[in-house]
């Protein structure tokens, strides 16, 4: 698998193989699943049916996890997996010479990619027509990798972490001994972000850990909260009006709990390195490349 980044953002430097950390936690990895035939051609379909058919009980019915552009006939050229299919990342598939995107996130700037409103907009119609043009396959894989067992996002995220001797529960890490601030340093280094937000003391411990990457909404994050009672919660994204003020809230009750805000991209972005090596163990003859699409936002 190759690996493309933005220029400015540092090389990767994640402590454990993501390959080797989803062959331990995953029988999704088995020798009577590693490859298809040396060489073979792939339609965008094939590909598309050998994931979901790994995910208990799909195909589902109800789900964003369609295409947004192409066909499932297309003959698949090269594959290319990521967090948002921007303009960069479709030019920088031009340019590798493939032909079949992988997403975890929209590509046309709502959960389900409805594109009726859209329909005289000069930013949705520039790259619709790019990928039309060069005739790229995009596919939304959101719910089937969150749904494999274990979470595929949270088994790569976990690797770049290198937080597997850690892990009690799918969502939970018991640490010895490890302070806000130590800790809020170790994520920004190795999700390779600038800044985080953070409500805590920076000298607090923070041995109980829950991790929620991505945008699991308010109440999923508070109910986590009450269940697992950690000391800290790391998300991705939260909205503003809920998670942080019930924080807030439960501080000035007296609880320790402190939360971290890194970013959804950050939070999310080794699921679709999961992906690409994912793919790497199933096909052969296939060139699979992992771009990182960036912050959009950026840090004054």
């Amino acid at each position: 698998m190759t690996s493309i980044k933005n220029s400015g953002r540092r090389k990767f430097v994640g402590q454990l193989s993501i390959a080797t950390a989803a062959i331990t936690v995953t029988p999704l990895f088995s020798k009577a699943d590693t490859f298809f035939k040396v060489d073979e051609q792939y339609t965008v379909g094939q590909i598309m049916d050998m994931f979901i058919k790994t995910v208990p009980n799909a195909p589902f019915t109800n789900t964003v996890d369609t295409l947004k552009a192409g066909n499932r006939d297309i003959v698949v050229t090269g594959i290319v997996t990521t967090m948002f299919p921007t303009v960069d990342v479709i030019k920088k598939t031009i340019r590798l010479g493939a032909n079949f995107i992988i997403c975890h996130e929209p590509t046309f700037y709502n959960h389900v990619d409805d594109v009726s409103w859209l329909q005289n907009d000069e930013v949705y119609q520039f790259k619709a027509d790019l990928l039309k043009k060069h005739n790229i396959a995009v596919w939304r894989n959101h719910d089937y990798i969150h749904s494999i067992r274990p979470d595929g996002v949270t088994t790569g995220v976990v690797a770049k972490l290198g937080w597997k001797e850690y892990q009690q529960g799918p969502n939970t890490f018991v640490f010895k001994e490890i302070t806000l601030g130590v800790l809020i340093n170790e994520l920004k280094q190795k999700l390779e972000t600038p800044q985080v937000r953070f409500i805590g003391d920076l000298n607090q411990s923070c041995k109980n850990i829950l991790l929620m990457p991505g945008a699991a909404g308010g109440r999923a994050q508070i109910e986590a909260i009450e269940k697992y009672k950690p000391d800290v919660l790391i998300c991705g994204e939260i909205s503003e009006w809920e998670t942080a003020e019930y924080v807030r809230d439960a501080r000035a009750e007296g609880k320790s709990i402190a939360l971290v805000v890194t970013g959804h991209i950050p939070s999310e972005e080794a699921g679709s390195a999961f992906m690409a090596e994912w793919l790497e163990q199933r096909l052969k003859g296939i060139k699979i490349t992992h771009v990182v699409c960036g912050n959009s936002l950026s840090f004054a």
